[in-house]
């Protein structure tokens, strides 16, 4: 046996979409000790190509549950065949959008997210999708948050309500509406949707022992509406929100002017910023400034889960699929922080949130 593979779940990576980099920034992952605990939900053929691609050295090991990785030797890439893939998923050319690549990636995250929920893996870590390819291949959901929201729940249940947070070391920011155009996306902010989302961070921070988080609320408009002169949906809808979380006893401030809060809330070599968390209103507000402070270091989580999952901060890339020229950072550090949150929930009793 590996004495290096831990004695516990292993964490899933999913594959991602095969015409991107998915495969080869995993293949790169499995090089070094951070992914002794990891396995990948995929295709054999698919990953033994991006080994070859990476610069070989590691032997991929087929295995038939995940419990079999800590028979893996060492230097391996230990694989669980998914179910159901297309057999000519090698043929899906590089940097194009494919139905093929779509079905598959899904089926890993359908996969992974069925081993999650009984216990047979610790956490999900998901390699970039194209959610064109997912359209493609009719899927009905435009990217991981909603589809890992619909898997997380029974048939018939109501999903768990949950929410994207980007994070490094330096931000941690969640939004309110994701996955929309910005016209829609300022009609869901509503009251319910601010203060679902205050308590879905709080929850998370101490999920992750962090007992009394600082939450800071950007708002919609510019300057924050400025009084109501640039807008008021500040004054008629976060604010209240905002009031209502605190009497919840959630140390949520604002709303501030978006444009200068993410400053103030970043931690930095002699800057400790003032917020450990940032909830922002829509997509972009939220994401451009952790990614402008490097997608290397970026990591995806989706709060709300049932079962911990993380991704890298970034996409499928297809102008460099194929070349092996990925960097594999961003994915190490979802990998790292997908095992500090299993292991939060493994050694608490806190609250699903992570």
């Amino acid at each position: 046996m590996n004495a290096s593979r831990r004695q516990v779940a292993p964490i899933a990576v999913t594959m991602g979409d095969v015409c991107g980099i998915g495969p080869e920034i995993i293949a790169k992952l499995f090089r070094g000790a951070q992914a002794a605990d990891c396995m990948v939900i995929g295709d054999v053929g698919v990953m033994r190509r991006a080994v070859r691609i990476t610069g070989g050295g590691l032997v991929v090991a087929e295995i038939d549950a995940p419990q079999a990785v800590a028979e893996v030797p060492p230097n391996a890439l230990p694989v669980l065949q998914a179910q159901a893939l297309s057999t000519d998923l090698l043929g899906a050319p590089f940097g194009t959008i494919d139905a093929r690549a779509g079905r598959a990636a899904a089926r890993c995250i359908e996969q992974a997210v069925a081993l999650a929920r009984c216990g047979a893996v610790s956490a999900i870590v998901t390699a970039p999708v194209h959610k064109e390819a997912l359209a493609a291949a009719g899927v009905a959901f435009p990217g991981h948050t909603e589809m890992l929201q619909s898997l997380a729940a029974n048939p018939g249940d109501m999903p768990p309500l949950v929410r994207m947070m980007l994070a490094n070391g330096e931000l941690r920011t969640v939004l309110v509406t994701i996955h929309q155009s910005l016209r829609s996306a300022i009609d869901a902010v509503t009251f319910d949707a601010v203060l679902d989302t205050l308590r879905i961070a709080q929850r998370a921070a101490i999920s992750w022992g962090q007992a009394a988080p600082r939450i800071a609320v950007a708002g919609l408009n510019p300057h924050a509406g400025e009084g109501g002169l640039f807008g008021d949906e500040e004054i008629t809808i976060i604010a209240p929100a905002i009031a209502a979380a605190r009497a919840e006893g959630i140390d949520a401030r604002g709303p501030y002017a978006p444009d200068t809060v993410f400053m103030r809330a970043r931690h930095a070599p002699g800057h400790p910023g003032e917020f450990d968390i940032v909830v922002a209103m829509t997509h972009d507000h939220g994401l451009i400034p952790v990614k402008y402070l490097g997608v290397e270091h970026g990591v995806n989580v989706t709060l709300g889960l049932p079962f911990a999952r993380t991704s890298p901060d970034h996409g499928t890339a297809f102008d460099i699929a194929g070349t092996g020229l990925a960097d594999a950072s961003s994915l190490a550090a979802a990998v790292a922080m997908a095992r500090g949150l299993a292991s939060h929930r493994l050694h608490t009793d806190a609250p699903p949130g992570a």
